[in-house]
């Protein structure tokens, strides 16, 4: 008799947690939903942030509020949605940084990017492309590498700061290529790009949405493009590989994220949402107008993409000897 009326009790704790839990699928979302983008507004992140979620929040009955929460490069943001509740109001808009370089260059970070979050969905990628001030005397890849080789401590390169994707791009490149040039890091993609229109600095691996505007003006020369195939906008121009500098691809990308521990039915759920979103027609042309791409993938695809991007940008920093400030 014991023994039934104890089991009769656990098939009663079982149903109601599946009642429940069947409820609160059911009822999600309904409150607005908390998007973080760990950068600053009007940066390229809070762009495509802006432009996915009008859809998605179509989607999901519930408007989706982004929150600003800049700082210390984005590791104060995302430490702090690392630390929220799993429960599918707080996402994320991460990048390469704060969710793959981060983690090749701190060892104090306040959140760990593999373990901290649950993947959601890949969101955009934009090539980086290899760009030198026109009056510096190179014109190819090979130019640029000839003169490396005889002149290592001649050629200024600016980046966005030590660390960032341009930085690593240059860091890479030079590992392909048997080559070195000066390292000089600015605060922020602003400055890195005026100093290069100005000569200040020779070479730059950049962006593309940051300065197609400056090449098609004719203030800066386009030799490369670090990507997989030739770029539609500039099809004369070289892919590094086709120079000869393989296994240079780099693109700047975003994803979006959850807290760790997000059920799986919420996870679908805010998936399929994005997923909507970057497919939307009108997003993919307003992204592709400012020379990002949408590339939705599932959380799985998402997880391992990352990984590789770890254990890649891992590789880099430890042959270059570079180190993070923060």
């Amino acid at each position: 008799m014991l023994q039934s009326k104890v089991l009769n009790f656990i098939h009663a704790l079982v149903a109601a947690f599946f009642i429940s839990s069947t409820a609160a699928l059911a009822q999600y979302p309904d409150k607005p939903i908390r998007l973080v983008v760990p950068f600053p507004p009007g940066g390229i992140t809070d762009f495509v942030a802006r432009a996915v979620t009008p859809i998605a929040s179509k989607q999901l009955g519930q408007v989706i509020v982004i929150e600003n929460r800049a700082g210390v490069g984005g590791v104060l943001g995302t430490g702090q949605v690392a630390e929220s509740k799993p429960d599918g109001y707080t996402i994320m808009l991460g990048t390469i940084s704060v969710l793959a370089i981060n983690a090749a260059l701190f060892s104090n970070l306040p959140y760990d990017p593999e373990k901290s979050f649950d993947m959601l969905t890949l969101a955009t990628r934009a090539p980086n492309v290899l760009v030198v001030h026109p009056e510096f005397d190179v014109k190819t890849v090979d130019d640029l590498i000839k003169y490396l080789k005889t002149n290592p401590d001649r050629v200024a390169f600016g980046n966005s700061g030590t660390g960032s994707s341009d930085h690593l791009s240059t860091e890479l490149f030079w590992q392909k290529t048997g080559t070195r040039g000066v390292h000089v890091p600015f605060q922020g993609s602003g400055p890195s790009v005026t100093s290069l229109l100005g000569g200040h600095t020779q070479a730059s691996f950049r962006n593309l949405a940051e300065v197609t505007a400056h090449i098609k003006g004719g203030g800066l020369r386009l030799i490369a493009v670090a990507t997989d195939k030739r770029l539609t906008e500039f099809p004369d121009t070289p892919t590094l590989s086709e120079t000869g500098v393989a296994g240079a691809e780099v693109y700047s990308w975003q994803g979006f994220v959850a807290p760790k521990g997000l059920s799986p039915d919420i996870r679908k759920k805010v998936h399929d949402a994005l997923v909507y979103g970057l497919n939307d027609a009108g997003v993919r042309k307003a992204l592709a107008d400012r020379g990002v791409e949408a590339v939705p993938s599932t959380p799985e695809e998402f997880a391992q993409f990352q990984r590789d991007e770890i254990v890649r940008w891992k590789a880099v920093v430890k042959a270059g000897n570079i180190t993070g400030t923060r």
